[in-house]
């Protein structure tokens, strides 16, 4: 298990300095500039601006003290576009409102969606297994800008639901409900194609046979074996919901770092962009250790041979 550890973090370590590396470059190749806005700024001020932040050097000279700025000083960058503001600053306060939203509408995705996909599997071509995956098909075809509106209207009426901003608790909810059924239909679809897999087994069979029940058979038998490609998918997931939907965060006015990264990208916010990028590697990296351990600790057969 430690070898395991210190062999993901090494290739997280990779991973997130290539990623770094390629965006890096990438985003000083798109076309327009951070300073150009509305009024089109003289030129002997655009200098001064390239000047003040470094932009006039060259892009190894940048990428140099880039890295010098974070590994010495924890140093982000300060935001081209809003005048005052550091990338550090503006991520401390969006991550925590896009960490709350991620975890209760993971929270949902999986209270809803493993135990539909478990049931829909031993009830396979039956009416609940039609049901529930005519419904995880609709969640997973209907997109979040439809569900986010069509919540907002039903729900946003009820006694402290917010259909929209983040100034009260309550506010969470849709949102987070919104975010969580989209993922509870990959979810479904994912468990009910591994508890088959394994529902299908000669052991499963023998269970039956001794006249063991249902629930003895869905969650102690089969559920371990079966959970392995939900698993898989959630690392990724919870990254993803972690840093933001900006459909879903539009709709509801979240201010979360999912609007972030579309703004630093049409306002060309150089290191907005880099900074954002790094906090979402780091959140894959992360979470893809914490699935990696997780699926070792699922699977006797990999934690046998010690890798995954």
């Amino acid at each position: 298990m430690i070898k395991l550890l210190l062999r993901r973090l090494a290739q997280g370590v990779i991973v997130i300095f290539v990623l770094k590396t390629i965006t890096f470059f990438l985003v000083r190749m798109l076309p327009g500039n951070p300073f150009l806005g509305e009024r089109k700024l003289p030129q002997h001020v655009m200098d001064q601006l390239n000047n003040l932040y470094g932009l006039d050097q060259s892009a190894i000279v940048q990428y140099y003290n880039y890295w010098k700025g974070i590994l010495t000083n924890g140093d982000f960058g300060p935001s081209l576009v809003r005048e005052g503001l550091q990338v550090s600053t503006i991520i401390a306060e969006a991550f925590p409102v896009s960490l709350a939203l991620g975890i209760c509408g993971m929270f949902i995705a999986i209270i809803l969606g493993i135990p539909a996909g478990m049931l829909s599997a031993y009830y396979r071509n039956r009416w609940p297994d039609t049901i529930l995956m005519l419904l995880a098909m609709l969640g997973i075809c209907i997109p979040a800008f439809v569900i986010g509106p069509l919540f907002g209207k039903t729900l946003g009426n009820m006694p402290g639901l917010s259909v929209a901003g983040w100034d009260n608790p309550l506010c969470i909810v849709l949102p987070a409900l919104t975010l969580g059924l989209i993922n509870a239909a990959y979810l479904a679809r994912l468990t009910r194609g591994g508890m088959l897999e394994v529902l299908a087994q000669d052991f499963i069979r023998t269970a039956k046979a001794k006249g063991a029940g249902t629930f003895r058979i869905l969650f102690i038998h089969a559920l371990r074996s079966g959970l392995l490609p939900a698993v898989s998918y959630l690392g990724p997931a919870f990254a993803a919901l972690i840093t933001g939907s900006f459909v879903v965060e539009t709709c509801f006015q979240v201010p979360g770092m999912g609007l972030h990264f579309v703004n630093a990208t049409t306002d060309r916010d150089y290191f907005l962009i880099q900074g954002l990028v790094l906090c979402y590697g780091i959140l894959i990296v992360l979470a893809n250790l914490i699935v990696d351990l997780a699926l070792v600790a699922l699977n006797p057969r990999l934690r046998a041979q010690g890798t995954a």
